[in-house]
C-alpha cells in the first residue's frame, strides 16, 4: 500500500490546482522531493542517510519510536505524529491539530 500511495503523490492530481500533484505542491513550496517509504530503521545511520538530522532540529516524524540519536543528532528535538498530524504540521509550518484540514 505504501508504495502505492508513494506513487499516487507523484501521479494523482490534487483538486483545485490546476493538476498539479502533491509533488510538484511540494517541490513548489521548497520542500526536498518526496522519497520513497522505507523503514527509516537507518535514520541515525551515516551521515549522507536521506532525512537524517546532523544538526540539532526539530521535525515532526511518522516514524514507530523514538530515542535520542535514532534520527541522527542526540540533541535534535523528534515530535512522534500520525500521518495526518506531521501533514498538517508541514502545511502549517509548527505542529497543527489536524482536524480543522479534515473538515
Amino acid at each position: 500500500a505504501t508504495q502505492k500511495v508513494w506513487a499516487d503523490v507523484y501521479t494523482l492530481p490534487v483538486p483545485g490546482t490546476g493538476g498539479k500533484t502533491c509533488a510538484q505542491i511540494f517541490q513548489d513550496a521548497g520542500c526536498e522531493t518526496p522519497a520513497a517509504p522505507s523503514c527509516a530503521a537507518c535514520l541515525g545511520g551515516p551521515q549522507d542517510t536521506y532525512a537524517r538530522m546532523n544538526e540539532a532540529q526539530v521535525c515532526v516524524s511518522t516514524t514507530n519510536r523514538n530515542f535520542p540519536g535514532r534520527m541522527g543528532n542526540k540533541e535534535a528535538s523528534i515530535y512522534l505524529a500520525s500521518p495526518y498530524t506531521a501533514a498538517a504540521s508541514a502545511l502549517a509550518g509548527h505542529v497543527e491539530d489536524p482536524r480543522e484540514y479534515l473538515a
